[in-house]
């Protein structure tokens, strides 16, 4: 609560009797009255700062107050002679920025005025467009253990001036800084995933126009993963060492360029195309590695489920808005639009990340002291990498529950996220608009529930449950969800069974956001990079062969074949996760 002024009975009581009107400041002796500026106290008596001699007082005490200020104080103090206002000189600084504080209360647009007082009532008034409020309060000077002053009508009225326009910066400027950096780096995976999945709907398309059979679609669609698995330990190593923004930017400047050229280079032919898509891959490739590399920098422990699943949430969503728009772009514009308009958006991107990400809390200029204080003593040392100690990491089975588990999770993930439009279109018969719009279904659960896995764990954690623990039950949840869901695809007689079915897998899916993927800042915040790097390589080798085999599957069997190795995967999965992992540090 700002407060402008405060005249309390204790202190003030004889400058304002109820039902009477103003009396002479004779009446007040020397009581002293601290006041606080900019964080430094001046003790005067109520006689003298009343009569605006604050300079003179021979009952002052200061601490740490230099001349100029001294003065500046001193010209805020008028006297109530006259029926002039207070305070008005300070309202006009206050209006520059100047800021008295009185004790724990900060003055802001103060205005006392002799019209104020009346012989039968106080009223509120409007000074130069500010609304000043009176209720009582009782104020708390820098010396307590003192007689107050006693109106002449022993009413013991207590009146607080309350200016209510109180001096202070925009919304956005107050806004915490480490979530615009979690919701600059939301926006990079939304971006992320619509340049990615714009390829499984104007697949169909392309492939009737340069006919292409099933065994070529899974090519092209695994050919994006060879230039994402060449950049996951590289980009890891490279944000580690010379931070998350400049690998992030890069890898979305990079991706959206290769995302604008695509149907250049399919028009010239096959093999360009499939480099492209590797070029591709090699711009998003960076992406995961970096974004854990500087939220580990700037979340605090206590915020991190929910963070990372704020941000993988954006992936989601990138795959809802690139699935849901593409259908319409193809069918008004062709199939190139959906490249072109979808590949542009990362320019906008690039100019805000340049202006408002800093890889570091240490090296944001604007950051508040207690913003900083908050990220740094709520997270670890901020030193950067110099050397990664291989050897180490390669030896702890923690690791390797990483790595495995990421494989198995991606294999079924990566073949819902190319293949789910050709399964909607060829096996429940929807058209290219309708599988379109019922991809986005899965992915909009997917969105939802990841952050309701966020709040869940990180509530965990802050009631007490291990983080091991924590971490053991989200991804449970996000293997055995998507396993019993796969396996009702089979049984399943109706569009709108199967559509719900997909859906839940996903939803399930979401949880690991709080289970695996948050556990490369756990058991390895100082390489959290590295780490995602190395685990997301075997989650990559998954989406490569995972969906180039579901082309060669579908040519020699069915769904329920494709469905039945992702199903045994993630109960791999869960069986090596929960023996193996851990939700302590193991590297430091």
């Amino acid at each position: 609560m700002a407060m402008s002024g405060l005249i309390s009975n204790r202190n003030f009581g004889s400058f304002i009797a109820s039902g009477n009107s103003y009396r002479s400041q004779k009446d007040i002796s020397h009581q002293r009255v601290g006041i606080s500026v900019s964080g430094v106290t001046v003790t005067r008596c109520g006689g003298c700062v009343a009569k605006g001699s604050l300079s003179r007082c021979p009952n002052a005490t200061r601490s740490h107050i230099d001349s100029p200020l001294e003065e500046r104080v001193s010209k805020q103090i008028q006297t109530f002679d006259n029926k002039r206002e207070l305070f008005s000189p300070l309202s006009r600084q206050c209006s520059r920025g100047l800021n008295i504080k009185l004790k724990a209360c900060k003055i802001s647009h103060c205005y006392l005025s002799s019209s104020t007082f009346s012989s039968s009532n106080v009223e509120q008034r409007k000074a130069n467009k500010f609304q000043v409020r009176y209720k009582a309060e009782e104020y708390e000077f820098a010396e307590p253990n003192i007689d107050g002053l006693q109106p002449t009508d022993g009413t013991g009225e207590a009146i607080l001036l309350e200016g209510n326009l109180l001096q202070t910066s925009p919304w956005w400027q107050q806004f915490p800084k480490r979530w615009v950096i979690v919701l600059l780096c939301f926006t990079a995976f939304l971006l992320c995933n619509m340049d990615r999945v714009n390829m499984s709907i104007a697949i169909l398309p392309m492939s009737q126009q340069f006919n292409w059979n099933s065994a070529t679609v899974g090519l092209i669609q695994s050919s994006f993963f060879w230039g994402y698995l060449l950049t996951q330990i590289a980009g890891g190593i490279w944000a580690d060492k010379v931070g998350g923004k400049l690998v992030l930017g890069f890898g979305v400047v990079w991706w959206s360029i290769a995302t604008v050229l695509t149907p250049i280079a399919a028009k010239l032919g096959l093999p360009y195309l499939l480099v492209m898509r590797a070029f591709m891959g090699i711009g998003e490739g960076v992406a995961m590695p970096a974004m854990n590399n500087i939220l580990s920098k700037w979340i605090p422990v206590s915020e991190r489920s929910r963070s990372l699943a704020l941000v993988y949430s954006g992936m989601y969503l990138g795959s809802v808005t690139g699935l849901g728009f593409s259908p319409f772009l193809i069918q008004k514009f062709g199939w190139p639009s959906v490249f072109y308009s979808f590949g542009s958006l990362g320019s906008i991107w690039f100019a805000l990340w340049l202006r408002n990400a800093y890889s570091t809390p240490k090296d944001d200029p604007n950051l508040g002291d207690e913003e900083k204080r908050l990220i740094l003593g709520g997270n670890v040392s901020k030193e950067p990498v110099t050397v990664i100690p291989w050897k180490l990491i390669l030896s702890k089975a923690p690791v390797w529950a990483l790595i495995v588990s990421h494989f198995c999770h991606n294999w079924g993930t990566f073949i819902l996220l190319t293949w789910m439009p050709t399964y909607y279109n060829q096996v429940l018969k929807f058209n290219l608009t309708e599988s379109g719009l019922l991809c986005v279904l899965p992915w909009l659960t997917m969105a939802v529930f990841a952050n309701i896995g966020g709040w869940i764990a990180d509530t965990l954690v802050s009631k007490g449950f291990s983080i091991t623990t924590v971490r053991k039950i989200m991804q449970s949840i996000g293997f055995l969800g998507p396993a019993f869901f796969l396996t009702q695809l089979s049984n399943v007689r109706t569009p709108a069974m199967a559509v719900l079915c997909m859906a839940c897998s996903q939803g399930c899916d979401a949880f690991s956001q709080s289970g695996l993927y948050s556990n490369h800042q756990d058991i390895g915040p100082r390489y959290a990079g590295v780490l995602l790097g190395l685990s997301n390589t075997a989650g990559v080798l998954a989406g490569v062969f995972g969906t180039a085999a579901t082309g060669y599957i579908l040519q020699r069997g069915s769904w329920n074949d494709v469905f039945k190795v992702s199903v045994v995967l993630y109960l791999i999965g869960t069986l090596v996760w929960n023996i193996f992992s851990t939700g302590e540090k193991i590297l430091d």
